[in-house]
């Protein structure tokens, strides 16, 4: 009877020690709902991961897009800089010219001044030469009388 107790109390501390061991350690189904559920995450986080893709491609487009229309305003400024430029050009070429005619003028209307100038000279040296001969014989006709010629 030893020996048939001996097994059963075998068997019931070889139960104890797996029913220890399976309270330690955890048995495969909950490995397998464990991973279950980190596949799932997985999965979900692809499933993100190609939305986020998908997202970036469509914001990639749309700066895409919107980098076009700024450089079409960008071209656009770029003409209206330059139409801008020439018309500036221009107007400053019409100054310019405006310029040289007031310059033209001024020089014809400096030349009629110093003919005019040379005439009033002339004119005026005429009248001195006039008035000092005119005074001459007025001193000369006073001395005559004085020495008593008249």
């Amino acid at each position: 009877m030893d020996k048939d107790l001996k097994p059963k109390e075998e068997k019931k501390e070889l139960a104890e020690f797996y029913t220890l061991i399976a309270g330690i350690f955890p048995n495969t189904k909950y490995f397998e709902s464990r991973f279950d559920q980190m596949q799932i995450q997985i999965d979900e986080l692809r499933r993100n991961q190609e939305i986020l893709r998908d997202d970036l491609k469509n914001l990639k487009s749309d700066m895409d897009y919107r980098f076009e229309l700024i450089d079409k305003r960008f071209e656009q400024m770029d003409k209206r800089i330059d139409e801008l430029k020439e018309d500036t050009n221009k107007r400053f070429e019409q100054v310019d010219k405006r310029f040289e005619q007031v310059l033209a003028s001024i020089e014809r209307l400096s030349d009629k001044l110093d003919k005019r100038d040379d005439e009033h000279r002339n004119f005026t040296l005429k009248m001195f030469s006039i008035s000092i001969m005119v005074s001459i014989l007025g001193v000369l006709g006073a001395f005559l009388k004085v020495l008593g010629v008249f």
